[in-house]
């Protein structure tokens, strides 16, 4: 899974809406859908929680969750005002976001991907190696995609790796192993 969603206009700007869901399919004829969860706070899709609907077109809708329920590994919710197969296949695609104010601080040491993306990362060695555009899941753990208009660069998201976070500053410093960088680095 790739997280870009909701990514920073600007170096440091961070977004005013966070997305927590996206809409996966309908499920069933009365408007439900299937989301995949991009929040681990259970209680924002709990009934009569208010998320915005950002639908494929870029179109922005308000809604009020009036039902809930987890199914495996998903959550199925209903919609207030959307009670038809129709309604719920308009959403496929949708992503679910809420305000920047209402996530919660996160907790020490750890940091959501919206405050990573637009980082600037520094190595010891190497200098300036750009900015976080992109955090990639590939079931090892984290990877931060650094971009600086000339090359890519792949960093392991560790903390053998990691000196110092600061997501107010919007800086990362690393301690990346001798050779990481160019054996991680595609050139744009």
């Amino acid at each position: 899974m790739s997280w870009k969603s909701s990514k920073p206009d600007s170096p440091r700007e961070l977004p005013p809406t966070i997305v927590v869901a996206e809409v996966r399919r309908p499920h069933g004829l009365r408007g439900e859908v299937v989301l995949q969860l991009l929040s681990d706070t259970p209680h924002r899709f709990e009934k009569g929680s208010e998320l915005q609907v950002v639908y494929p077109n870029g179109e922005r809708r308000d809604f009020v969750i009036e039902s809930s329920r987890r199914q495996k590994d998903t959550v199925v919710v209903g919609f207030v005002g959307a009670d038809n197969r129709e309604e719920a296949e308009s959403l496929r695609g949708a992503r679910l976001e809420v305000s920047r104010e209402s996530v919660p601080p996160s907790p020490e040491g750890s940091y959501y991907y919206f405050e990573l993306l637009g980082c600037a990362c520094h190595d010891e060695e190497e200098g300036d190696l750009g900015r976080v555009v992109e955090i990639v899941e590939d079931g090892g753990g984290l990877i931060l995609k650094i971009e600086d208009g000339e090359r890519q660069l792949m960093v392991p998201f560790v903390r053998a790796y990691l000196k110092r976070v600061d997501t107010t500053a919007g800086t990362i410093e690393v301690d990346l192993p001798e050779g990481l960088v160019e054996t991680c680095t595609s050139r744009s």
